[in-house]
């Protein structure tokens, strides 16, 4: 992904801090004994972020080697790498 926009990363790094904020408030949560209801909510709010950068990844590489018409000898992920990394995420 190191050919990507810089927009694009940023965005996703981004997304990856903000789970960083809400996973760090989770433990902070677990640790003044917080509602488990709370504390699941936030636990699923995590992993969302978490996914959704990883497919806004995905996102972007295929957008920049399928797209764009990259050649996969660059050392680009092939299709077949990139939907078994889809799939990781699913």
């Amino acid at each position: 992904m190191s050919a990507a926009p810089d927009d694009e990363i940023r965005k996703v790094v981004n997304r990856l801090k903000r789970a960083r904020g809400q996973l760090t408030a989770v433990i902070d949560a677990m640790e003044a004994d917080a509602d488990c209801r709370d504390v699941v909510i936030q636990l699923a709010a995590v992993g969302k972020a978490i996914d959704r950068a990883g497919f806004a990844v995905i996102s972007t590489a295929l957008k920049h080697c399928v797209i764009d018409g990259e050649d996969a000898d660059d050392g680009a992920p092939s299709m077949a790498e990139l939907e078994k990394l889809f799939l990781t995420l699913a």
